[in-house]
């Protein structure tokens, strides 16, 4: 069975932690008692699925050989077999890391792999990255090696952080780093959240610029997401769920809690094929060779359907139009983690992958690939193969869902967007000198990040722009 690694940096990863264990072993049909609905899985569905769960329990828990998976119910149960979660927790302010150390879930983490500091990166990238990364670097190496060699067959690992703060975009690229020396034939699957829209650091724009530019180098997939985006499709949801009053007020609030539970169910999503039995399983390997199509080009735009809590696909979920429904909501905008559209005027699709989870069958894949294909302008090469997957669990709370991923070179427009925040700030060298103070950072690392986005920018638009060649067929003489 096949195993990951989850490495959570800075307090935006953490957050997205804390929402992650719970809602994982709520998919393993195990009762956790934190944040959840009681109506997230109706009691057939667990009836139905828990013995195939349980069996790809291993893959985010360490379970010594004498447990019985079987007899796992609830978190007392977990306790009394010394099971832990494969988690590294990294985090230069312990307040959100120290919430791991209370609650029920506290004896699932490892407080031997969880690397805490005070007071803090002072949402300097420099700091995280060239200070801590140094101070903390064997004691990281160490955490993640010992989780490793917990692991059977270790599939890879899943990073989570923001690129906007200092610990999450500093330390967390300099673990992306330490990962690629040291584990370069384990995939590295990255999920980073950018500020765009919401920024609350004056320093953000540098951040993730050099951010970005080691996610480019070193990174298997990068799976970003806009808080922007996530926080306009939570409002969505409100304003249907809700009345008038309550979306209003919900609107003016940042529902992190619900946010965050959108990356999460897109990476118990994006990890199903690896770790669950389905008629076409798709593992993380086959994502990075599929969507990835030349170096450095691995930025992916990502969306679930349906994105709710609680699925309005429950009953009837095999009819063909609630199906094609399904899809239609993953190619939405709306649905999108990026605040772009991949399928805007000029962009063309270099790769896509399509992920079903529970009743959808393969004639719903095939019939609903042709209409994506009629839909999006794609490269020469990517029209024709179309990756797919289906995955015979549906996730907790849903009868059936998809999850689109797209390698589009519209993502150049967010690329666009970073370097011109980057120039406004640069171009008076405001707040250069909390990078330049400290020491092993050099103000070229700045040039040279915006020089690493600005080719990676380049690359996309020359694939876009490319024509047909036209070869004359050949003539006998």
């Amino acid at each position: 069975m096949s195993e990951f690694i989850t490495i959570q940096v800075g307090q935006c990863g953490n957050q997205v932690g804390s929402i992650f264990w719970p809602l994982v072993l709520h998919e393993y049909g195990i009762d956790s008692n934190a944040y959840l609905m009681d109506t997230l899985r109706t009691q057939k569905t667990h009836k139905q699925y828990s013995k195939d769960l349980l069996e790809a329990f291993h893959s985010f828990f360490y379970v010594p050989k004498t447990a019985d998976v079987h007899s796992f119910k609830n978190i007392s149960d977990l306790n009394s077999a010394k099971v832990r979660a494969r988690a590294v927790l990294i985090d230069m302010e312990d307040s959100v890391v120290s919430r791991f150390k209370e609650g029920p879930l506290r004896k699932l983490f490892d407080q031997t792999y969880t690397i805490s500091n005070y007071p803090g990166s002072g949402n300097n990238w420099a700091m995280g990255y060239c200070t801590h990364g140094m101070e903390y670097k064997e004691r990281i190496s160490e955490a993640i090696r010992k989780t490793a060699e917990r692991c059977d067959q270790l599939h890879g690992f899943l990073l989570m952080h923001s690129a906007g703060g200092g610990t999450g975009s500093g330390l967390g690229s300099f673990t992306l780093e330490l990962l690629k020396d040291c584990y370069s034939h384990v995939s590295s699957s990255v999920s980073c959240v950018y500020p765009n829209g919401t920024e609350d650091v004056i320093t953000a724009p540098y951040n993730t610029l050099l951010t970005t530019n080691k996610l480019i180098q070193n990174g298997s997939c990068i799976f970003p997401a806009m808080n922007k985006a996530l926080l306009d499709i939570c409002k969505t949801q409100a304003s249907k769920q809700e009345n008038l009053y309550q979306a209003s007020y919900t609107n003016s609030c940042l529902p992190f809690q619900d946010m965050n539970s959108i990356l999460v169910n897109m990476l118990l999503h994006l990890t199903c094929g690896s770790r669950l039995p389905g008629s076409l399983n798709v593992d993380m390997s086959d994502l990075a060779t599929n969507l990835v199509p030349y170096p450095h080009l691995n930025y992916i735009f990502s969306s679930v359907s349906p994105v709710d809590l609680v699925s309005s696909f429950i009953s009837n979920s095999t009819n063909p139009k609630l199906q094609d429904q399904l899809f239609t909501n993953a190619w939405s905008r709306n649905n999108q983690l990026l605040k772009i559209d991949p399928f805007q005027p000029g962009s063309l699709i270099l790769s896509a992958v399509h992920l079903a989870r529970g009743n959808s069958s393969l004639s719903d894949l095939q019939r609903n690939v042709v209409r994506f294909q009629n839909k999006a302008n794609f490269t020469p090469w990517s029209k024709e193969a179309i990756k797919l997957g289906l995955c015979s669990i549906p996730p907790a709370g849903h009868s059936s869902s998809v999850l689109c991923l797209l390698n589009s070179s519209a993502i150049t427009h967010m690329f666009v967007n970073m370097i011109q925040n980057f120039q406004k700030l640069y171009k008076r060298k405001a707040h250069v000198h909390h990078y330049t103070e400290i020491t092993g950072f050099d103000e070229s690392f700045l040039m040279e990040s915006k020089e690493t986005v600005f080719e990676t920018y380049e690359r996309y638009i020359e694939i876009q722009n490319q024509k047909p060649v036209e070869i004359p067929r050949l003539q006998l003489i």
